[in-house]
């Protein structure tokens, strides 16, 4: 990023055409503001926000202990350094940075809240789009040349709760982490915490302080993986050399570390397996049944390792306030749930950290001079932008390292199109398959990677292909050349 924010050019909030219109205000749709404000200054954008704040995950999720899974210097922007002392941030935290660079960058002024986007359509004459957002029960529509999804990946409307049989046989409350009450009370109650991904792992140590006990019932093992929340490397740099610098540093070490473990966890995945088995074994002591617990039957990376600062979780379990059940749900009962095994679990309050449910674009609804497009049958470009889909990119991180490394990838591709765009005095920009692409083979979009969210709807996604430009690579080694150095009239993304 090269521009300051006070050069930025001011906008009307009230306008309805925009040469760039972005879907989000979360940690995405901030990045490409930033980008847009700095980058491509001499062009109208806006930001629309189906809900009151920004923040995305940050504001939506209210459960206790929410925090990053990612150290903040490659979770926070590259363009901005996180200088606070903890490495691994709370939620609340994080939303303060997030709002702190709105009002840097004055993004306030383009931003639209309560505009929910639910339909957007393609007109190849008019070359634009008209994007239909409901605010406030009635339908506003805007139209834009260019459209930046970053409405992230899961449904802001219902979290995933598998259906359990007796649950309106309980007399205690039901909770999922995506509609967390303000006024739940747990003190000195037996809760259930159903799940055993990041959120699980998140709440138990959170809630085992105050609840009499705390029970993590899952089905299958997840990989946890222990580390401090500060960052002692990057705390030293930041002594002796300028904030920037330090930050530089810092995200370039913790960027390295992260692909060279997700690369040797693909090379040499028994060894990397047995090697985080042993670190639980070394947490939880010889006595511990590690491998019901903590092992699970996937190798390393097919679904993402869970972070846990400081052992909390470990801390939890052997202090006594805490535990681990392995096994399946036959039945909700009155006063907790009776397993498969034929054992059963008091509870009081029973908290279902069962995932997400994934949707495209944020469940908006696009058509191409009326005709709805199937992204199933599309091909990924990139790995954000969709075969015979003009002027449209969707912003999705990564799912081996932190989300907004890909994402400050991205808002920089997208600023150099645009301006490619406006230099060449041409308006549309469309992924087109070559006569050498015809004869590609299908593969998953983001290849081997497995978990619920992903496996419940890969009929909903995109086909990633078999050579460049249609592979959807989870290397930002790889991509920041890719993406940073490669031409944009790559003789696949067609400009007329």
């Amino acid at each position: 990023m090269t521009a300051s924010p006070e050069h930025a050019k001011p906008e009307r909030a009230s306008q309805d055409h925009y040469d760039v219109l972005v879907v989000g205000a979360g940690i995405s749709g901030i990045d490409a503001g930033c980008h847009l404000r700095t980058s491509c200054p001499d062009r109208s954008f806006a930001i629309l926000e189906s809900r009151a704040a920004i923040g995305g995950t940050w504001d939506l999720f209210r459960y206790p202990g929410i925090r990053s899974d990612s150290d903040m210097y490659t979770f926070g922007f590259g363009f901005k350094p996180w200088t606070q002392g903890k490495a691994i941030a709370d939620g609340d935290s994080i939303l303060a940075y997030l709002q702190e660079t709105v009002d840097e960058y004055g993004l306030d002024q383009n931003i639209r809240f309560h505009h929910r986007v639910v339909r957007a359509d393609w007109s190849n004459e008019k070359r634009r789009w008209s994007v239909t957002a409901q605010c406030r029960g009635e339908d506003v529509v805007l139209t834009c040349g260019f459209l930046f999804m970053c409405a992230g990946y899961y449904s802001y409307e219902n979290g995933y709760t598998p259906e359990i049989p007796g649950r309106e046989r309980f007399q205690g409350e039901i909770v999922h982490p995506q509609h967390w009450p303000e006024d739940l009370d747990y003190k000195d109650k037996n809760v259930v915490v159903i799940g055993s991904g990041a959120t699980a792992v998140t709440l138990v140590p959170a809630m085992a302080g105050d609840a009499a006990h705390v029970t993590m019932l899952q089905r299958s093992p997840t990989y946890v993986v222990s580390r401090p929340d500060k960052d002692w490397i990057a705390d030293a740099l930041r002594k002796v050399l300028p904030e920037k610098t330090a930050f530089r540093w810092a995200r370039w070490k913790n960027a390295t570390y992260s692909e060279l473990m997700y690369e040797l966890a693909q090379y040499r995945p028994e060894k990397f397996k047995a090697r985080l088995i042993q670190m639980i074994r070394d947490e939880l002591g010889p006595d511990y049944d590690v491998e019901r617990h903590f092992t699970p039957t996937y190798n390393p990376w097919d679904q993402r390792l869970c972070l846990v600062p400081n052992s909390d979780l470990f801390q939890a379990i052997k202090s006594g306030k805490a535990s681990v059940a392995t096994d399946r749900i036959r039945s909700i009962t009155e006063n907790g749930l009776e397993l498969e095994s034929g054992d059963t679990l008091a509870a009081d309050l029973l908290i279902t950290a069962t995932g997400l449910q994934l949707v495209v674009l944020g469940g908006t609804e696009v058509l191409i001079d009326g005709k709805p497009v199937d992204f199933s049958e599309t091909w990924s470009y990139k790995g954000f932008a969709f075969s015979g889909v003009p002027n449209m990119v969707s912003l999705f991180g990564y799912v081996n390292a932190s989300w907004t490394l890909r994402a400050d990838l991205i808002c920089e591709y997208v600023c150099r199109l645009l301006n490619h765009l406006r230099a060449t005095g041409t308006d549309t920009c469309v992924p087109c398959l070559r006569p050498e692409d015809q004869d590609m083979v299908a593969q998953p979009w983001v290849g081997t990677f497995s978990p619920g969210y992903i496996e419940r709807s890969r009929s909903l996604l995109p086909m990633q292909g078999d050579r460049e430009p249609w592979v959807n690579r989870q290397s930002y080694r790889y991509e920041k050349k890719l993406l940073r150095k490669s031409r944009v009239d790559d003789g696949v993304m067609i400009f007329s």
